[in-house]
C-alpha cells in the first residue's frame, strides 16, 4: 500500500510537468508548419477554408476528363446512388494523400459497396494535371481498398478551370495556389474534407480532417440515399500548403523535448517502482526472520510443551 501511495504521489507530480510542455511549445499540425506562435494563422491561408453549403445543388453539367481520358459530365456519377466528393490535386506532397488514405481506410469498415451503394468521385483543383495521373491514383486507391471488383465504383477526374471553379464554389471549398520549392506557383494551399453528396447531387454532410468515423459515413451514405441532409459539423480545419522543413525549427525542437521528457519520466517511474520493490522485499524479510518471527516461535514451543 504504501508503494502505491508513493507511485500515486510521483504521478500526481509528474502530470503538471507534462502538461506544462505542450503549453510551452507543440508540435505543429499541417496548419502550423511555420515556425512562430501556434495560433498565428499564415497569411497564406487567408483564402483558404470550407463553407459548408448543406442542400446546395452541384453544377451536375460540368464537363470532366476521367480516369481513361473519356470526357463526362459530373452529372454521370450521380441518379442512383449517394456519393463521396472529394476535391483533391494528385501532385498534393502533403495533405490530400492523408486525405484519400483516411477515406479508403474508413471505407472498408463501411458494410456498403462502392459502385454498388454508392460512388466515390474524387476531382483535382489543378487544371493541369491529367488522365494519366488520375488513373495512377486511382488503381493505387482500389488497390488499398482490398477489392479490384469495386474499381467501377472510384471515379477520379480531372478538368479545366472554369469547370474547377464552378465546382469548388458550389462546395464552398476555398483554396489558393502558392509557389512549390522551385518557386513556380505549381502547388495549391487547401483544407481537408470529404462531402457526402444525394443521388440527385445535393450536398447532404460535411467531414472535416483527414481521419473518418466508419459509422458516421455510413449513416450519412444511408441518409443521403434518401435524399435526408445532414447538420453543419464543428469548422475545425486542417490545411495543407508548402513550408520549407528546413526552416521548421520549431515543430523538431518540441519534438525533441517531449521524447526527452516521455523517456525521463518512465526512467524516473521505474527507478522509483524498482526502489519501492526492494524496501518492501527487505521487510518482508525482516519479519519472517526477525525477533518478533523468532520469540513468537519460542513462545508457542513453551505453550505446546
Amino acid at each position: 500500500m504504501r508503494m502505491l501511495r508513493g507511485v500515486t504521489l510521483l504521478c500526481a507530480g509528474l502530470i503538471p510537468l507534462m502538461s506544462v510542455l505542450p503549453a510551452i511549445a507543440q508540435v505543429s499540425s499541417y496548419g502550423d508548419k511555420e515556425a512562430g506562435p501556434a495560433n498565428d494563422k499564415p497569411s497564406v491561408l487567408s483564402k483558404v477554408g470550407i463553407t459548408q453549403r448543406l442542400n446546395e445543388q452541384l453544377p451536375l453539367a460540368l464537363p470532366f476528363v476521367d480516369e481513361t481520358g473519356k470526357t463526362v459530365q459530373l452529372g454521370s456519377y450521380f441518379g442512383k446512388h449517394p456519393a463521396i466528393l472529394a476535391l483533391v490535386y494528385y501532385q498534393c506532397p502533403m495533405l490530400c494523400s492523408e486525405e484519400l488514405n483516411g477515406l479508403t481506410s474508413a471505407l472498408k469498415m463501411v458494410h456498403l459497396t462502392p459502385g454498388k451503394d454508392f460512388d466515390v468521385v474524387v476531382v483535382s483543383i489543378d487544371p493541369t494535371e491529367g488522365p494519366a495521373l488520375a488513373a495512377a491514383k486511382k488503381a493505387s486507391y482500389v488497390k488499398r481498398y482490398g477489392d479490384l471488383s469495386t474499381a467501377y465504383g472510384w471515379h477520379f477526374l480531372t478538368g479545366q478551370q472554369a469547370s474547377i471553379d464552378a465546382l469548388t464554389q458550389a462546395v464552398g471549398f476555398g483554396y489558393t495556389k502558392i509557389p512549390g520549392p522551385d518557386g513556380k506557383l505549381t502547388q495549391f494551399a487547401h483544407a481537408s474534407a470529404i462531402q457526402i453528396v444525394t443521388p440527385q447531387g445535393r450536398l447532404a454532410q460535411y467531414y472535416m480532417g483527414v481521419e473518418y468515423s466508419p459509422k458516421d459515413l455510413l449513416l450519412g451514405l444511408i441518409e443521403a440515399s434518401s435524399n435526408k441532409i445532414g447538420s453543419p459539423v464543428a469548422n475545425i480545419l486542417t490545411y495543407c500548403y508548402h513550408y520549407d522543413p528546413t526552416t521548421n525549427t520549431h515543430s523538431l525542437i518540441v519534438a525533441r523535448v517531449l521524447q526527452l521528457g516521455g523517456l525521463l519520466t518512465l526512467l524516473i517511474l521505474g527507478g522509483f517502482m524498482f526502489l519501492m520493490f526492494r524496501q518492501d522485499a527487505k521487510k518482508a524479510k525482516i519479519l519472517r526472520n526477525g525477533p518478533y518471527a523468532s520469540g513468537h516461535n519460542t513462545a508457542a514451543t513453551k505453550v505446546n510443551g
